[in-house]
């Protein structure tokens, strides 16, 4: 937390995490509502005919909701052992960082994970086993008997308000939660839409070449609402998969480019007003073009009418950090280099001897800062009252000088001042500490080759260990599209035998199917494509 740097690193990692886990769940839903559907068309005729020796509707579905708690203890087993096993994985990588040992393992995760298998195995697995308690006993006679009433569509509502209730806490941010509940569902009901468009159009062809191209075209037709439905869960799996992809080969490159191979490998300090001159032909003699910035030291006593103080910031360590030690204040006219406002504006050229300040958005929001606010800084011993004018974004990974807060000109210029700058070295240059701390021997020259290693050690550290969750993602989208295949294959099976048993051929039947589930496939890609582009 000390570096910035290295915080934001480790920020972007732990949110890419958070969406890993949020995706993760968004595909195990979508895969354990294709499982417990194809579960429900297996098991209609047997609870059917159990129906019809005597079995009541409250002993069959106690009898399915059994198995159903028996699967979902062995998974939590199985799951909470793997991830047992990828913490330590995670630890072994990750621990070399760290000069103390970290804690053991808790129960809490174990906890959580077992809740997470219940709400969404239960929460889609539900509708179903209503529907296998409540099959009519007439089924076994006329087999359109058994489709989903009104009370096992309001519970495939539940299933979908749980799924979003653990999406939120997966999350983390009830808003971004609730965005993201929003977002896949109406990605799913346009992606179904799409889907019954395509095959309807596609449908509509007639003939081809030879009679396995016209059955496939056939079934995908006469099957149009379910075919539809593993569409849309395909497209959805592959747009979880797909974002996921490229927020993570940015994250990645975004980390690589964060220390360019000329990224400031020195900082000099203490620079005195008279020495800024002389240090400055120094640099550039040396072909180095380094500013050197105005630095005063203040602190902040009052954020409006109250006294800062730790006190304020109980739960936030980092907060109480920031108000007992000393600001970096600076003055600048233009916006500084790497510097991006994010709310109100820039000084005006105007505005030069105003009393105003422009602060980093990260410290705004730690220490509850906004626009309009006024600070109370103590500089030497005297109040300076800034009002804030604009927040700013800062690119701390750049490595070079930045100020939490600024002014413009003729603010703060009659307090002490000195001067500080960031450079980087060439190897070619290897002499010029010394020519300056010669003629300078008041300067401090802080050589940061120490700090980038270790930045590019955490770098490369964590860049594995999201790679290493990333692969966890990628298992989720697999059973997706696994679910969906085993889907399609129960529910042909019967009409295969029956068209094997009126003479179609191993051929015929092979081609068939493969066209059926190649434009499934086709759909879900080009649906995907579609969108992201």
């Amino acid at each position: 937390n000390a570096r910035p740097e290295i915080r934001n690193a480790l920020d972007r990692a732990e949110r890419f995490l958070g969406l890993a886990a949020l995706l993760s769940v968004v595909l195990a839903a979508v895969a354990v509502a294709m499982a417990s559907r194809r579960y429900l068309q297996r098991h209609l005729d047997a609870c059917a005919l159990m129906r019809c020796f005597g079995l009541s509707q409250r002993r069959l579905l106690a009898l399915h909701a059994l198995q159903f708690v028996w699967l979902a203890l062995f998974a939590s087993l199985v799951g909470a052992l793997v991830g047992f096993a990828a913490h330590h994985v995670l630890i072994g990588a990750l621990g070399r960082l760290l000069a103390v040992a970290l804690p053991p393992t808790q129960g809490l995760p174990v906890m959580h994970g077992v809740a997470v298998a219940f709400v969404l195995l239960f929460g889609f697995a539900l509708p179903p086993l209503l529907q296998l308690a409540r099959v009519p006993t007439l089924r076994v006679l006329r087999r359109d008997l058994g489709t989903a009433s009104g009370s096992q569509r309001l519970a495939f509502f539940i299933g979908f308000g749980l799924l979003a209730a653990l999406i939120v806490v997966v999350a983390g941010d009830t808003r971004l939660g609730l965005i993201a509940t929003g977002g896949f569902l109406v990605a799913l009901l346009v992606f179904w839409g799409l889907a019954r468009g395509g095959i309807a159009l596609l449908g509509a062809i007639r003939g081809g070449a030879g009679a396995g191209w016209r059955q496939g075209l056939a079934s995908l037709r006469r099957h149009g609402a379910a075919n539809a439905l593993q569409v849309a869960a395909l497209a959805v799996g592959l747009m979880a998969m797909l974002l996921l992809t490229v927020i993570r080969g940015e994250l990645l490159g975004a980390w690589q480019q964060a220390l360019p191979a000329d990224a400031p490998n020195r900082f000099i300090i203490n620079i005195q007003p008279e020495q800024r001159a002389g240090v400055g032909e120094l640099l550039t003699a040396a072909g180095i073009d380094a500013e050197l910035l105005p630095m005063i030291r203040a602190r902040l006593t009052h954020i409006g009418q109250r006294t800062v103080s730790a006190a304020d910031y109980p739960d936030d360590e980092r907060a109480q950090r920031l108000v007992e030690r000393e600001f970096n204040l600076s003055w600048h006219a233009d916006l500084p280099f790497g510097n991006v406002v994010t709310a109100g504006r820039w000084f005006q050229p105007d505005e030069a001897g105003q009393g105003l300040a422009s602060v980093e958005a990260g410290l705004a929001a730690t220490l509850g800062i906004g626009i309009g606010d006024t600070l109370t800084f103590n500089v030497a011993g005297i109040e300076k009252e800034l009002r804030v004018s604009n927040l700013r974004r800062l690119s701390w990974d750049s490595m070079r000088v930045n100020f939490f807060v600024m002014t413009p000109p003729g603010v703060i210029e009659d307090a002490p001042v000195s001067y500080i700058t960031s450079f980087y070295l060439p190897p070619a240059a290897a002499g010029l500490p010394e020519q300056l701390l010669t003629r300078y021997p008041n300067l401090t020259l802080i050589d940061l080759a120490g700090i980038l290693a270790q930045f590019q050690n955490v770098l490369t550290q964590v860049a594995a260990a999201v790679q290493f969750v990333f692969v966890f993602t990628l298992l989720a989208g697999g059973v997706v599209l696994y679910a969906a295949l085993l889907s399609a294959f129960d529910a042909r099976r019967h009409e295969l035998a029956v068209m094997r048993a009126l003479g179609a051929s191993r051929r015929q039947l092979q081609s068939a199917l493969l066209l059926e589930l190649g434009l499934v496939g086709a759909l879900a890609g080009l649906i995907e494509i579609g969108r992201a582009s």
